[in-house]
C-alpha cells in the first residue's frame, strides 16, 4: 500500500500538471503521508508476527523510493524547481534516495539492535524524512508561493551563461541537495524511534 499511495501521488502530480485543478495538488501530497502510516504499519505487522523476509525487505524499500523518493521529487518539480540544474539536482536526490535504501539493506545486520531487534540507529537519513520537505512543498502551495502565482521563495541564480539557460538554479534546490547527501552519509547516525 506503500508503493500504491506513491504512484498515487505521481499521477495526481501529472493530473496537476495538465489541468492546473489544485485538489489534484493536494491529493498528490497528501498521498506520501498516507503512504507513511502504511510503512509504518508494515514493520509493526512484520515484527508482531515475528516474521520477515529477503523479498519483503526489497519491496519494503522499493515502495520507500516511490513515495519518499520520486513522489517528493516530482511535488518539488510540479510547484516550480523546473530549471535544468533543479532536475539535476531532484534527480541526485532520487538517486542517493535509493543509494541510501540499497546501502541499509545491505548492512542492516551489521547495524547494533536493540531488545526488540530493531536497528538502534539509521547510518543516513531515513528516506522517509523527505516528507518534511513535502510539508514545506505544503506550506508554499498554502502560501501561493509556487509556479503560477507567486512563485518559489529566495528565486534562482545564475551559475553560468545567461539568466533563464541551463546554468539556472532556484536556491532551494540546495535543500534537496543537501538533503540527498545527509541521505547517503556514512557519518550521520540517526536514532530509530
Amino acid at each position: 500500500m506503500n508503493g500504491v499511495c506513491g504512484s498515487f501521488s505521481i499521477f495526481s502530480s501529472a493530473h496537476y500538471l495538465l489541468t492546473n485543478d489544485p485538489d489534484y495538488l493536494w491529493t498528490a501530497m497528501a498521498f506520501p503521508l498516507a503512504g507513511l502510516m502504511f510503512d509504518f504499519l508494515d514493520g509493526k505487522v512484520a515484527r508482531w508476527r515475528k516474521s520477515s523476509s529477503m523479498l519483503g525487505q526489497e519491496l519494503d524499500s522499493l515502495a520507500d523510493l516511490i513515495s519518499f523518493g520520486v513522489a517528493p521529487a516530482l511535488l518539488a518539480f510540479i510547484v516550480g524547481l523546473r530549471t535544468y540544474l533543479d532536475t539535476v539536482i531532484l534527480t541526485g536526490f532520487i538517486c542517493c534516495g535509493l543509494a541510501r535504501l540499497a546501502r541499509f539493506n545491505a548492512t542492516v545486520a551489521l547495524v547494533p539492535k536493540n531488545e526488540e531487534g530493531k536497528a538502534k540507529y539509521f547510518e543516513g537519513l531515513p528516506i522517509p524524512s523527505s516528507l518534511a520537505l513535502v510539508s514545506v512543498l505544503s506550506y508554499w502551495a498554502k502560501k501561493g508561493w509556487i509556479e503560477g502565482q507567486q512563485g518559489i521563495p529566495l528565486g534562482t541564480m545564475t551559475l553560468w551563461g545567461v539568466e533563464g539557460g541551463r546554468g539556472e538554479v532556484h536556491i532551494v534546490s540546495l535543500v534537496f541537495g543537501c538533503w540527498a547527501a545527509a541521505m547517503v552519509s556514512k557519518t550521520l547516525r540517526v536514532p530509530k524511534i
